[in-house]
């Protein structure tokens, strides 16, 4: 038995009840935090209930309920929906929520809710529930609301606190609100901090005096302020987002510079201070400089780039004076020393790369110092700066003329393509400079001394050829001046038999010195088909001079045009007494320098020289070198037509060494392609000379070409060609190129030519 003095065991309440409250107020939505003590209590004082053995009472289960809902963070209420707001019930959460006791808050205590509630938000409140829970006069009970509102605790400090609620009947059958109010303080400070700092921010956007911006990574702008619109010559930020969908195609001079841009910003997650030209709204350039981020959310996900805009044309222009001023000369314009030396280093570093070739010229004016001396400083700087004006305009864009001081001039020219060339153009420079000049009123001229150093065999190093450059420059000089020379003695020689073949050209072409030869070309069964003609030269006391010698020098000295024409003239003149060979026309194929397709009258020449010939234009083949077409496109294509249009058969040489022949056979009306020599030279002992060969004949033959091998010599090198196709053969296993009575004499004896 229990003694009677005995504590008795308390009463837990059933779970069922615990519960049912646990709904009620599940139904005010309270905060999480909140629902999760209150059901971490109840869960513990329902189990207790229901461990707990009955020892002969119960406790009232009004006191469990009561310590459940005076633990809550926060106050729970009762109210009645009156003017004074008066609470029936608050639970012991009113203490740290405003600072006042239950029995000061409830019904005749010391304050009424109404009077907590701050003056500026009572009537909101009252509103903002009536809606809620009204409809017309009616009052409908269930009707849940929730509210944000300012209190004035005790202490008189400003609280805001979230109300939500529910209207529900009493016992007695009124009307009443059950709620729970929450301290929400903080967090409606840092969302308004955050809207003032958003606020701040946007201000700072919008009015900033740089430009400001966020870009996507594929190249939009998602947001602009004022000035960077200003900047870029639009009315607003929005006009700018709208016309820039693309910013490294559309901004950027150089479109590359937004890929390095988003590349930086890979790598660092930043750039700071990179500059670069853009265009303008209207076309017209500046120069920017930009410091941005890359903005990621907290999960590491990139959201877009952000940064600023400085707009540095000015800085960048009078950087761009002072880096001229220190680069350049400021009489002529031309670079100097210090620029020449970088460019002739970058120059010997692509040589190195690329195999190729280059000259230093030393240029010093002949006479210079009378001219000063007798006309004037001022007249002597007119005289550099034409002649600066005239060697600019007479070298490549990829060259450069610099000033070395006083009347000296240095020019770097890259790539060379012979020495041939190089010669034809420092004599073309020679004459340049001794052009008439009017100065001072007086037509003057002078002339220039001209020393030549090339890359790599006259020196290693910029000092080096300088030097070398300056000693052959002294050279002419003492050569009598207005000649050029170069630094090694065989170059020298090779200049000057260049000069003189150029000499003795001329007039070997007055005099007649110039004959046609003729080399056949057989199809398969060994019948002539056509005949090419060749250039032969035959000087009185220089004997026989090879073509290799002569054709480039009449290439380079304009001469080519009359050679071409004394040759074709006595090549249609021949080809007139030729006898047709197995019942078809001998074609004479004629070989036309790129250099001539520079003149326009070409078609009208070629025409001209058959008419007052009589050759008819359908027995002539017109053979060029793919080289025609790497000058100009497009006129190469309209003389192409034209020479159709009249007649003549087109045939490309040397085919299969050049670098677009196969575009070439597409577009192009061409009839033959002739396979080059050095293909059918290494047949029997390169493999790969055979499978590019067998490629040509195939590749021609599929396009509906005559495909033509040239340099056939021996008979296996026919056999193959024979076998992939091949329709026509030219070689010493034939024959090798005759004079016109040859030719004649084969022809009438019957046109075959077996290997």
């Amino acid at each position: 038995m229990t003694p009677a003095n005995a504590p008795r065991a308390p009463a837990w309440p059933p779970a069922q009840a615990i519960t049912q409250k646990l709904d009620d107020m599940n139904a005010l939505d309270l905060p999480p935090h909140v629902r999760q003590a209150a059901s971490k209590v109840a869960s513990q004082v329902a189990t207790q209930a229901a461990n707990q053995p009955t020892l002969g009472g119960r406790l009232d289960q009004a006191r469990i309920l009561d310590t459940l809902i005076h633990n809550l963070d926060g106050m729970a209420y009762r109210c009645l929906p009156d003017a004074d707001w008066t609470m029936l019930f608050v639970s012991q959460g009113c203490q740290a929520l405003t600072g006042y006791a239950p029995r000061e808050l409830v019904q005749g205590g010391w304050v009424t809710w109404e009077e907590i509630t701050l003056v500026e938000d009572r009537q909101r409140v009252r509103e903002h529930i009536g809606q809620i829970v009204r409809v017309g006069q009616v009052v409908h009970m269930g009707q849940r609301f929730e509210v944000h509102y300012r209190i004035r605790c005790r202490n008189g400090e400003v609280r805001w606190v979230l109300e939500r609620g529910v209207f529900v009947v009493d016992e007695n059958g009124r009307p009443v609100m059950e709620g729970y109010v929450q301290d929400i303080t903080e967090r409606v400070m840092a969302q308004q901090a955050l809207e003032e700092a958003e606020q701040r921010y946007r201000q700072i956007f919008e009015h900033a005096s740089e430009g400001m911006f966020q870009s996507s990574r594929d190249g939009r702008y998602l947001a602009a302020n004022q000035a960077l619109a200003r900047m870029y010559g639009y009315a607003s930020p929005q006009e700018l987002i709208a016309n820039l969908s693309d910013i490294g195609h559309v901004l950027y001079v150089q479109p590359s510079r937004r890929q390095e841009f988003c590349q930086r910003m890979e790598v660092d997650g930043k750039v700071s201070h990179f500059e670069s030209e853009v265009y303008r709204r209207d076309g017209s350039r500046i120069w920017i400089s930009e410091s941005a981020r890359a903005v990621r959310s907290p999960s590491g996900q990139f959201i877009c780039y952000e940064g600023t805009v400085q707009d540095v044309t000015e800085r960048r222009t009078h950087q761009a004076q002072l880096e001229r001023q220190a680069n350049h000369d400021q009489l002529t314009g031309l670079p100097r020393r210090h620029l020449l030396a970088d460019r002739l280093q970058q120059a010997m570093r692509r040589a190195d790369r690329s195999g190729e070739r280059l000259a230093l010229v030393f240029i010093d004016l002949d006479n210079f110092k009378y001219i000063n001396d007798t006309l004037g400083h001022a007249a002597g700087d007119q005289l550099l700066v034409e002649v600066a004006q005239r060697l600019s305009h007479n070298v490549r864009a990829s060259d450069t003329v610099a000033r070395q001081g006083g009347d000296e001039f240095v020019l770097l020219l890259n790539d060379l393509r012979g020495i041939d060339t190089l010669i034809s153009q420092l004599e073309r420079l020679v004459e340049v400079i001794g052009r008439p000049l009017p100065l001072s009123g007086r037509t003057l001229q002078v002339g220039a001394s001209l020393g030549v150093a090339l890359y790599p065999q006259d020196g290693v190093d910029v000092d080096t050829l300088l030097k070398h450059a300056d000693v052959a420059m002294y050279a002419a000089k003492h050569r009598g001046k207005n000649n050029f020379q170069f630094f090694t003695p065989e170059l020298n020689r090779v200049a000057s038999e260049r000069m003189h073949l150029e000499a003795a050209m001329r007039v070997g072409l007055d005099h007649g010195e110039f004959s046609a030869h003729f080399q056949p070309k057989v199809d398969g069964a060994g019948h002539i088909v056509g005949v090419e003609a060749l250039a032969r030269w035959h000087h009185p006391l220089l004997g026989h001079i090879a073509p290799d010698r002569f054709i480039p020098i009449a290439e380079e000295s304009g001469l080519i045009l009359p050679l071409t024409e004394a040759i074709a003239r006595q090549a249609c003149a021949a080809a007139l007494d030729w006898p047709q060979v197995n019942g078809r026309d001998i074609t004479l194929a004629l070989n036309l320098s790129p250099k001539l397709f520079i003149d326009p009258q070409l078609v009208a020449k070629v025409s001209g020289w058959l008419q007052r010939c009589g050759l008819p234009a359908h027995r002539v083949e017109l053979e060029i070198t793919e080289s025609v077409f790497l000058e100009d496109h497009s006129r190469a294509m309209h003389t192409l037509r034209a020479f159709k249009a009249l007649g003549c058969r087109l045939a490309m040489d040397d085919f299969g060494t050049g670098y677009s022949s196969l575009s070439y056979l597409r577009h192009f009306p061409l009839d033959t392609i002739k396979v080059d020599r050095s293909l059918v030279t290494d047949l029997e002992t390169a493999s790969d000379a055979a499978m590019i060969a067998r490629a040509v004949v195939s590749l021609g033959k599929s396009l509906g070409k005559t495909v033509v091998a040239e340099g056939v010599e021996h008979h296996s090198q026919l056999d193959f060609l024979k076998a992939q196709g091949c329709d026509e053969f030219q070689g010493y296993l034939f024959a090798r190129p005759m004079a016109a009575a040859d030719l004649a004499q084969r022809l009438h004896e019957g046109g075959t030519l077996l290997a």
